[in-house]
């Protein structure tokens, strides 16, 4: 008699396991409400997606996409699915079959693999297959198990506390890193959750909240979420650019700005922001605007106060498909605009920052508490956001003006709390999966005009922002 294959055996156990599905979930739904929480964090309503080990369909369905497909190799879970849920499609087969996947009515803005990864024969080539499902805007979303809790699991589930599972990889973070690099993708962030996955009266969410997302003890979470996107195409593509340089009391340095601002693309627009100067700006850019009449340069007086009320009306009214912040103290070069053009045009990122902590940076550039300053915002934000930055404060930052939309369109999950402008676009990037990249700067001193930065104001300021940040990017 011929044995059954791994895969036949895998669907019978999960066939047998469906109609105790529900059960399972209701049982554990401290843990399961937590991972969903985050799952909404980062999949926006209204896309499409798929789920790839979808068994009866829940979470796809709770996603709420405009278009859904759910994936399983059992056929009861799937008979379940679609009894549930009925506006969705799902579909019986093996994620790790080609002929499976071209049945699924690609691509897709986020492909799901919950704790899939586990039971694939070739990580891989189920990687490297996924591409004909992606955009080069998809993201890739992987859950998986920490190995450290892998007896537990498996006590928990000989108790009768967890639903059972089979034998699967347990594949470290740091190899499932390594896979999706083989497999053509770049990882955007990770993500560790759930030091406690049970209610414990109330006990298990206040530890997890507020204790678990900490260096070194989110190591020891359950739960491990990847975010990737397919690695880009390097190819240069041309870019219309809108240049946004927020100005207050910078009369000296508006035709600075336009002299030192090398022509890197065909197509630029320069947009200056004025706000409530009181040296006669706004006079200085409309006679600038009348001196250069071969370049396309505007000028706009904000109606409201600070740096990020000026960004978010310069890219309300840029015209440029890429939008890039020039701070008009000119301490960042213009002449270094070119590298963040570049960046953004072979995809080495979708969000370009400038760090200023890199290179030796001249005297007087910047003060030394500011100095220090910044490197322990800079660990704290890295540690917030998931993604690695040395200066969060470098006024320089670019991106395609579609991210911006999406930032904008979802601006109400942080609210229009950041008087800088930076943390806005960070935050924004951060939550819609945006790739971060940053560009060193050679950080000069200012030539004109005095810095707009109060030390000490502001540093509350940044420090309230790193409460509001954890409250809303970790502790939720």
């Amino acid at each position: 008699m011929e044995r059954p294959s791994k895969k036949s055996e895998l669907a019978q156990f999960f066939n047998q396991l469906a109609p105790e599905r529900d059960r399972w979930l209701n049982k554990n739904r401290f843990f399961y409400q937590d991972d969903l929480r985050y799952f909404h964090y980062l999949v926006p309503k209204g896309k499409r997606v798929a789920e790839l080990g979808c068994g009866t369909g829940d979470l796809l369905s709770q996603l709420e996409p405009s278009y859904g497909v759910g994936l399983d190799i059992s056929e009861e879970m799937i008979k379940l699915a679609r009894e549930k849920h009925d506006h969705l499609t799902f579909l019986v087969g093996d994620v790790e079959e080609g002929a499976t996947l071209d049945q699924l009515e690609g691509p897709f803005d986020y492909i799901i693999l919950p704790d899939l990864i586990g039971y694939l024969e070739d990580v891989e080539e189920t990687f490297l297959a996924l591409h004909r499902l992606c955009t080069p805007e998809t993201r890739i979303i992987i859950t998986h198990y920490n190995q450290l809790w892998g007896p537990i699991l498996n006590l928990g589930a000989q108790l009768g506390m967890k639903m059972p599972s089979r034998i699967q990889n347990w594949l470290t973070g740091q190899q499932i890193c390594s896979f999706l690099k083989i497999g053509d993708f770049d990882l955007i962030q990770r993500e560790r959750r759930q030091l406690i996955p049970v209610s414990l009266m109330g006990l298990g969410a206040l530890v997890n909240q507020y204790i678990a997302p900490f260096p070194v003890i989110r190591r020891l979470c359950l739960r491990n979420f990847f975010v990737a996107r397919p690695l880009p195409d390097p190819t240069p593509r041309e870019l219309s650019t809108t240049v946004v340089i927020p100005c207050r009391n910078e009369r000296g340095n508006v035709e600075a700005a336009i002299k030192r601002i090398p022509p890197f693309c065909q197509d630029m627009e320069i947009l200056y922001v004025e706000g409530n100067s009181q040296d006669g700006t706004f006079e200085e850019i409309q006679r600038v605007i009348d001196a250069y009449p071969n370049l396309d340069i505007k000028g706009f007086q904000q109606t409201g106060k600070g740096k990020g009320d000026a960004v978010r009306l310069g890219f309300d009214k840029a015209r440029g498909e890429l939008l890039m912040i020039l701070d008009a103290d000119l301490t960042m070069p213009p002449e270094d605009l070119p590298k963040f053009y570049r960046a953004i045009s072979q995809r080495k990122g979708e969000f370009i920052n400038g760090s200023r902590l890199v290179y030796p940076m001249e005297d007087e550039a910047m003060r030394t508490l500011n100095l220090w300053a910044n490197s322990t915002f800079s660990y704290l934000f890295s540690w917030l956001l998931n993604q690695p930055l040395t200066d969060t404060l470098c006024g320089t930052k670019v991106l395609l003006k579609k991210d911006y939309e999406q930032i904008a369109k979802n601006r109400s999950y942080f609210g229009t709390f950041d008087p800088f402008g930076d943390f806005d676009l960070l935050f924004g990037a951060a939550k819609a999966n945006l790739k971060i990249r940053e560009i060193p700067i050679r950080y000069r001193a200012r030539s004109y005009g005095e810095t707009q930065i109060s030390r000490f104001r502001h540093g509350v300021l940044l420090l309230k922002m790193v409460l509001f940040a954890f409250r809303k990017l970790k502790s939720f």
